[in-house]
């Protein structure tokens, strides 16, 4: 036994060690899924937890629109994408991611250099990140009720109307905001860590080569940093597509309607199985956006990119 150990390879044997845990994640991560799946494939019932076996029944009516009475906003309508929940989900995602990372990768390369007073700097990035979604929550909401003080800020230049928060769109601009607010933070933590991992002699190469500052961001520090970027892209876009708090305590959700909007929605008023469709739907988008974001990871350290 201990001959054959001894012959694994390291990364065998990592795996032996950690098989175990993994077992154990496994099964506490996919009985919740598997759970959840079963139970979206039963009809709605008020009388018990859920009614007779429907198959993708649910499935099929929330997509298609028929849920729509029960959804209180359509699943999916590009007519009016600001009242539909799948295409709100989706654009709040998109804008909040880029405008996340970007922040969050310019606070990286500030927080990188050198200068008196970085420590205080970097504690300070982190205070949004630390406030709570709640208190975060009642910030923006009284910063954007009429006569709010970004009310009036944005109202004067023409962006939002005199009611911020009861018009769909301009919720989601202020939703995105927050969400920027709070989370470029972690994005600068996380792309700070792979921004110290680069190696300085590099840049000393290129300095010695008559780089600019603008070739060695170009050549040295975007490449290097692309894989972390990535992951914190993944992240984030994990966090954007459930976002629920943010919402919840800023406006509500009949204003900026969620796919997690949804599925607390339907689950309070004991519509078990739409809630599990809803978020089995869910979890199939975040899935299906994992693997893209892992595929580009991928490549780009294969160096594909």
């Amino acid at each position: 036994m201990n001959n054959w150990v001894e012959n694994l390879s390291e990364t065998k044997f990592a795996y032996l060690v950690l098989a175990p845990t993994l077992v154990i994640f496994t099964a506490i991560a996919l009985w919740p899924i598997l759970f959840t799946l079963r139970t979206s494939m039963y009809a709605d019932s008020f009388s018990q937890f859920t009614g007779a076996f429907v198959g993708l029944q649910n499935y099929v009516e929330i997509v298609t629109g028929q849920r729509g009475a029960i959804l209180i906003r359509p699943f999916f309508d590009l007519s009016n994408p600001f009242q539909s929940i799948l295409p709100t989900t989706m654009i709040y995602t998109a804008v909040s991611v880029v405008l996340i990372t970007a922040l969050g990768f310019v606070q990286a390369l500030v927080l990188n250099k050198t200068f008196r007073g970085r420590s205080i700097v970097r504690t300070a990035v982190l205070i949004p990140w630390a406030v709570p979604i709640v208190i975060q929550g009642m910030i923006f909401y009284l910063m954007f009720i009429p006569g709010g003080f970004g009310t009036r800020i944005l109202h004067d230049i023409g962006l939002v109307g005199a009611r911020p928060l009861s018009n769909s769109a301009s919720t989601v601009g202020i939703v995105t905001l927050a969400a920027i607010w709070k989370r470029s933070a972690y994005v600068a933590l996380i792309v700070l860590a792979g921004l110290q991992s680069i190696d300085e002699h590099l840049y000393d190469v290129a300095k010695v080569a008559g780089a600019s500052r603008w070739q060695q961001f170009r050549m040295i520090t975007l490449p290097q940093a692309i894989p972390t970027l990535m992951v914190a892209m993944l992240l984030t876009s994990i966090g954007s597509m459930r976002v629920y708090g943010q919402i919840d305590a800023i406006a509500n959700c009949s204003t900026m309607p969620s796919i997690t909007c949804a599925v607390v929605g339907t689950f309070n008023g004991s519509l078990y199985g739409t809630a599990s469709a809803l978020a089995f739907l869910t979890a199939l988008l975040i899935g299906s956006v994992s693997m893209i974001y892992l595929v580009v990871l991928s490549r780009s350290r294969a160096g594909g990119i």
